[in-house]
């Protein structure tokens, strides 16, 4: 049925298969995607949004690398808002309400635009394996497909139980069957394998609710964008709604908790910490006497709406009585109720950086299948996963981000050396290196090594470093030249802070809190030089942040550079750990288990103390 074999098989079409496949195949792999229905392709199973604290990080990253999620939300958006503007700038977190419909559209377009990618709709049941390297998948119809790679990117779909109050049914989302075979196979092979559960709020019709009873939340009145690339800027934007649960909400859900999942047994396996259920939020913070609900439109031209904050398992009967005391939504009309999903997970320290697993060669795993929740870490999962099957079947070194160049590299090292017993969310928290991992200066950290490998293209590559040197240009004339007391005091005293006394070089003074670039920009000479060199707001804003934060992120370059010493140092693949007499127990048994790369993977196991470390050095003649 097929005319020849594949480089990469990608199974599952989800946002982390999606940029599997679009990676793979962009660097010049042939790429099979095989999904169970080829009309839900980066379907937005949960809320209609991306980016957020973190998340937005991300999906710059991805458009640096030259990934697609930053293009299609770009494309398809229908509000942005900058979060955390009130803080520093390692804070600021992009943030888009997307148009469902036409964000699963984009991404079908731009995959089928692709030469490279293939398609097939059908269940993959099992793995083609041979000694201990894959070579294809076997499908619900019982074809064999072969390829040199395989790429497991399941979602919430393996052996997926979905479940609303007491009745539950197999379902790997709302309307589509669960998928069978893989986790068995893979546990016979010598996997560990593990379950997990997330939940989804009701959907509902927008013309049922009453907006005058709720707080209007608009965009930003200058919006941005996430791609570097010249994608359409966003001209309208559509509101979200807020409004509150009160405590005759919170007596409501709790009639239902004796048929709650939650706390019948039914459900075992671990949620979302940081996404609670509304039952759980009312049952863990049960002082508390209102919850914040966002109704979020789901698109331009729907009267569909994502109820966030209301994600839930109880019986659809409670969740009627319950949404229907919030006011603004007393008469409202269901189009779907809420529901939890069961899911099958294997834990990550089962793979390596490169998202290749340990015990098969060539077969990796991306997105929910690793333990994450959430669409970008998924994407950022899927890109990787497609970026290293692609070099390890062109016999190429494999691309590994570290923890200070990207939040990627921050995910993958987490997973890898910590594990991951509950869906691991991204924070800005879990970046020790933050101030570098900046939103706005991904392409300069990530679009050079991704055009290296063959993805990041050539005219992306020649933007990024236009916008570098007019940044730079900006930031000389900052350092060369000086600024009277009499240019700047008015001020500095307007904001109440102490005045120049003798003129001073323009970058020292640019770093005192309360001077902002927009008090030089009233300056002629600082004005020509903008001007004359076409520098614009996303510029502008990068050079002022470059300046102010110089100390600080010199200082976490210095301790970043402390680090590669560490990751350049690779212990051997089979190093016999049962030689160090010295150390720990607990940290030989889990140096024998995780089987770090490098030393510095080594020294962030978690019950590993610098004297392991030290102990590890000598052995290794260091």
């Amino acid at each position: 049925m097929f005319l020849n074999d594949y480089d990469v098989i990608v199974v599952g079409g989800g946002h982390a298969g999606a940029e599997a496949a679009s990676a793979a195949a962009n660097m010049g792999s042939k790429v099979l995607l095989i999904t169970m229905n080829l009309q839900v392709i980066a379907q937005m199973s949960c809320n209609p949004a991306m980016g957020g604290i973190a998340k937005g990080q991300i999906v710059r990253e991805i458009d640096a690398l030259g990934g697609m999620s930053g293009i299609i939300t770009d494309k398809t958006m229908i509000q942005f808002r900058m979060l955390n503007r009130s803080k520093g700038p390692a804070m600021w977190s992009p943030r888009a309400q997307s148009d469902r419909m036409r964000f699963a559209e984009e991404w079908r377009l731009a995959l089928e635009a692709n030469p490279n990618v293939d398609f097939f709709q059908d269940m993959v049941n099992g793995l083609l394996i041979e000694g201990n390297k894959v070579i294809g998948v076997k499908t619900g119809i019982g074809l064999t497909i072969k390829a040199k790679s395989v790429i497991l990117t399941n979602g919430t779909f393996l052996n997926g139980l979905i479940h609303i109050g007491e009745k539950n049914f197999g379902g790997g989302r709302m309307g589509e069957k669960a998928a069978t075979g893989i986790t068995e196979q893979l546990v016979s092979l010598g996997f560990e394998s593990g379950r997990m559960k997330t939940g989804t709020p009701p959907r509902v019709d927008g013309r049922s609710l009453d907006f005058s009873k709720m707080e209007e939340q608009g965009g930003d009145e200058n919006p941005e964008k996430f791609s570097f690339t010249d994608t359409p800027k966003l001209t309208k934007q559509r509101s979200c709604w807020i409004t509150y649960t009160n405590p005759q909400v919170h007596d409501l859900l709790r009639e239902g908790f004796d048929r709650s999942p939650m706390f019948n047994g039914a459900i075992k396996s671990t949620g979302p910490r940081y996404c609670p259920s509304i039952e759980d939020k009312i049952n863990r913070f049960a002082s508390r006497e209102r919850h914040q609900i966002f109704a979020e439109p789901e698109g331009w031209n729907t009267i569909e709406y994502y109820v966030n904050g209301f994600s839930t398992s109880l019986p659809d009967d409670i969740q009627a009585k319950a949404l229907r005391a919030v006011p603004g939504f007393e008469n409202v009309k269901f189009f779907r109720p809420g529901y939890a999903i069961e899911y099958d997970y294997f834990p990550p320290t089962q793979i390596k950086h490169t998202l290749e697993t340990k015990l098969i060669e060539n077969l990796y795993f991306a997105g929910q299948i690793n333990g994450t929740t959430g669409y970008e870490e998924a994407a950022c999962q899927g890109l990787m996963a497609g970026i290293n099957a692609h070099l390890k079947v062109n016999d190429k070194p494999e691309f590994i981000l570290k923890r200070n160049e990207a939040y990627i590299g921050v995910l993958i090292d987490d997973l890898i050396t910590k594990g991951t017993e509950e869906p691991y969310r991204m924070f800005t928290s879990r970046a020790e290196y933050r101030i570098l991992l900046r939103q706005d200066n991904a392409d300069e950290r990530l679009t050079p090594l991704s055009h290296t490998i063959g993805l990041a293209s050539d005219e992306r590559l020649k933007k990024m470093e236009i916008k570098h040197k007019k940044a730079e240009t900006l930031v000389s004339f900052f350092r060369e030249n000086s600024i009277q007391p009499e240019e700047i005091n008015p001020a500095i005293e307007e904001r109440e802070g102490t005045p120049l006394k003798q003129s001073s070089k323009m970058d020292s003074v640019l770093k005192r809190p309360e001077v902002h670039l927009s008090d030089f920009l009233k300056l002629d000479r600082v004005k020509d030089v903008v001007d004359q060199n076409e520098i614009n707001k996303d510029e502008l804003e990068q050079v002022e942040i470059q300046l102010k934060y110089e100390g600080y992120i010199q200082k976490e370059k210095d301790n970043a550079d402390k680090l590669k010493r560490l990751e350049n140092l690779k212990i051997p693949k089979n190093f016999d750990y049962s030689q160090l007499k010295s150390i720990t127990i607990e940290a030989r048994q889990k140096f024998e288990k995780l089987r770090p790369e490098t030393i510095a993977h080594a020294s962030r196991i978690s019950g590993v103390s610098p004297a392991d470390i030290s102990i590890l050095l000598i052995y290794m003649g260091r």
